[in-house]
């Protein structure tokens, strides 16, 4: 191949249509250079312009390309656009993720690590099925460590380059789970390279290794790759850091390399990464901030360029994520702007509870909607799944198409479909699926062979599966799993006895307490249960509030209409879903109208941030990126009190919403929201709220005290906490609901 294959590139022209700080991006050369790119300063386009100007200049091959990605959408779309700027002739480049990229390069030399060439790459599933068994043989019942949790342990390790010894030098062997953690490490070590195999995190760790054990191949792939680019460089791990360092340090005098047609001696690669260190919100996942944040040092003159035009956004949307950002300290001074207008102000909307706030946000869609905006164009962003359940009933009942994405639709989540099979296994008991699936949930010892068993006594003696839980002592199954399969029993029909008496939400609350399912969770460390434990109480707060308006409902009921909104799944609209997602998934996206929902002390920032160093900080990176996402149209919401638990609580402003200048803001909603001098309450659409939201700034309630709620009838106080106008009450009613109020907002007359 030759360089006249550039002939027909102008190197000029790929600078028409940029500002100058991004052409400035484009024409540097340099050993090193940071591109600090703002939310929609276009840094993808900048990237693919970099690498065109290099190709339409001769001064690279194709092949002397190495582009990094986080994702293969992320890779294929760089891919595109470079083609799409020089054609055919950009064939050969490395545009590729991480992984993929060491995966290739392991391929070739993996028997420099005593693997063959066709080693095989475990996934998640592979890795949990391994460590479960591997778990099992180390007796590691008694100290209650899951697959998944010693999972995310040993990978935790291995992206920081520590292998199994390493960690077992460190381990506490005083503390049992360490002990075996490291145990199982080791012997997980073994077992994949007696199956000549790497897991995920392998690829990574394993070629930084390759690269420090023998610099003669580095030195060759130093050769190879002249130009090193990386994209979401602030979203780095410290294995992803050190594989960036062995193709851009220096090399030993030894292995110097030299280039072929000249013969001058070569130095390392030169680095391009862009970034941006105010979208740093991946450090659950080991990135490391100062990767971005002291590139300069690790790069000693490293040039640094700024892009903070930005594309996207409104200039009020922009000026409101700039104040919120200024108050993260030592982040590097960025200011983004725009010249496309100031457009409409941020609407922050105050809900009385999660249901007003759901009635608020689809109402809104509803109407922007008819304006002419598609469905696909609108997204809901929220913290955690936990703020989706009223969302969702109320997207459902308004036949409004929806998708979560990133994640499953609430009723879909594995916890919640295993809350709902016990009550369908207590509701219907010859629902035998329901009983199935939560016969071994949470563990109980009661494995296939006993399940297949007590089938088919059931089967032979026409009953049900439920039926023959009872009969465990004719199955000969030895006393230990016949206890546990009585027990099991004995707990649907404790349950189903109940359901004469209590409402479902209790019933489920007993279930999830009594069956262990709730406590295995809660004392998990892994975070996906902690999470699930949230998305439980969103559930049985939801079941509460159903129970409060169908008081005569029965288990039954509540099954059958969650059955029949579950149908609204299936609608579509010619302009596509609204988009439901956290705003970790939401990185990178762009709509033109933003939902951005639960912003109350706890939620966002989340109640975990308080506790954890530099927690505070990325829980505002987030709230930006979630910001930022909107091109157009920005609401925010947050909500006076919402159940959890079954319990009703107050809740503070998020802190975050105080940084957001007045002069860019219109209030609605059941209060002045954030400052007591904007406008009073615009929007009274509202559905599903109680009919008389008061004012009861002047009323200060006591235990004991009688008093009268529209929704939940007489109860008395059992305790309170605060001062008016903040004081909450927990009120326990006549139905035996419990709930705790906002007594300011609380729909609620004293007797």
């Amino acid at each position: 191949m030759s360089l006249e294959i550039f002939d027909h590139l102008n190197p000029d022209s790929l600078l028409e249509g940029l500002n100058p700080q991004q052409q400035e991006a484009v024409k540097y050369r340099g050993r090193s250079l940071l591109i600090v790119a703002g939310a929609g300063s276009g840094k993808t386009k900048v990237l693919t312009h970099r690498i065109a100007h290099l190709l339409a200049n001769k001064e690279v091959w194709p092949s002397q390309i190495l582009a990094i990605t986080f994702t293969n959408k992320a890779a294929a779309e760089m891919r595109e656009r470079v083609e799409g700027l020089v054609g055919q002739a950009g064939q050969g480049m490395w545009l590729k993720t991480f992984h993929s990229a060491c995966l290739q390069i392991l391929r070739r030399e993996a028997e420099r690590l005593g693997h063959d060439s066709n080693f095989s790459v475990y996934d998640t599933g592979d890795t949990r099925a391994l460590l479960k068994r591997l778990l099992r043989e180390a007796g590691a019942e008694d100290a209650d460590i899951k697959p998944s949790q010693a999972a995310a342990i040993i990978s935790n390790a291995k992206n920081e380059l520590k292998d199994a010894e390493d960690f077992a030098r460190n381990a506490d062997r005083s503390n049992p789970r360490e002990r075996i953690v490291a145990e199982v490490f080791q012997a997980y070590t073994a077992e994949l390279r007696r199956n000549n195999a790497f897991d995920f995190d392998d690829l990574i760790g394993e070629t930084v290794g390759l690269f420090q054990a023998f610099p003669e191949l580095r030195a060759r792939y130093q050769k190879r790759f002249r130009h090193v680019l990386v994209d979401e460089y602030q979203d780095t791990n410290h294995a992803q850091y050190a594989l960036i360092r062995e193709f851009t340090r220096p090399l030993p005098e030894e292995h110097a390399i030299f280039d072929d047609r000249t013969g001058e001696q070569l130095g390392p690669a030169d680095l391009t990464v862009v970034g941006d260190s105010d979208q740093s919100i991946y450090a659950f996942r080991g990135a490391d901030i100062r990767n971005i944040t002291e590139f300069e040092r690790d790069f000693p003159g490293a040039q640094t360029i700024l892009l903070e035009q930005n594309y996207r956004s409104t200039q009020n949307i922009l000026s409101a994520a700039n104040a919120v950002i200024s108050q993260n300290p030592y982040r590097p001074a960025k200011n983004l702007w725009t010249d496309s207008g100031a457009g409409e102000k941020i609407t922050i909307f105050t809900a009385y509870d999660e249901r007003n706030e759901a009635a608020f946000v689809v109402d809104r869609i509803k109407n922007l909607h008819a304006e002419g905006i598609n469905y696909r164009d609108i997204a809901v962003l929220y913290r955690t799944n936990s703020l989706t359940p009223s969302l969702e009933a109320e997207l459902k009942s308004q036949l409004m198409p929806y998708a979560v994405i990133g994640g499953l639709k609430f009723f879909e989540r594995r916890e919640i479909k295993d809350a709902l099979a016990y009550l369908s296994a207590v509701s219907n008991g010859r629902d035998d699926e329901a009983v199935r699936r939560v016969i071994n949930t949470p563990a109980r010892g009661i494995g296939q062979k006993t399940e297949l068993k007590i089938a088919q006594f059931a089967r032979q003696n026409d009953l049900s599966f439920r039926q023959a839980l009872m009969h465990a002592g004719d199955l000969q199954l030895g006393p230990k799993l016949t206890a546990s399969v009585t027990s099991f029993g004995e707990l649907l029909n404790e349950l189903e006895a109940m359901t004469v008496t209590d409402g479902p939400a209790e019933v489920l609350k007993l279930a999830l307490s009594k069956s262990g399912y709730r406590g295995e969770l809660e004392i998990s460390r892994d975070p996906q249960d902690e999470a699930r434990v949230e998305n439980l109480d969103a559930l049985l707060g939801q079941l509460f509030e159903w129970q409060a308006t169908n008081p005569e409902g029965t288990v039954a009921d509540y099954l059958a209409e969650v059955t029949l909104a579950a149908a609204a799944d299936e609608i579509e609209d010619e302009s596509g879903s609204v988009s439901l997602m956290t705003l970790h998934t939401a990185k990178g996206l762009e709509y033109q109208v933003v939902f951005l929902i639960g912003l109350e002390q706890g939620t966002l920032p989340h109640i975990r941030a308080f506790d954890e160093p530099g927690g505070l900080q990325e829980e505002r990176r987030l709230m930006y990126v979630g910001m930022t996402r909107a091109r157009q149209h920005l609401y925010i919401t947050h909500a006076l009190q919402r159940t959890v638990f079954g319990n009703t609580s107050g809740f503070t402003t998020s802190m975050f919403l105080n940084d957001i200048p007045q002069e860019l803001v219109d209030s609605e909603g059941q209060e002045r929201s954030i400052s007591q001098t904007r406008e009073p309450t615009k929007w009274a659409g509202a559905i599903n709220t109680p009919s008389a939201v008061r004012d009861n700034k002047d009323l200060e309630l006591a235990v004991g005290d009688r008093l009268n709620h529209e929704s939940f009838g007489e109860g008395s106080v059992v305790s309170v906490s605060g001062n008016p106008p903040r004081q909450t009450a927990e009120v326990r009613f006549q139905s035996g609901v419990t709930k705790r109020l906002l007594v300011k907002m609380a729909p609620i007359t004293k007797i």
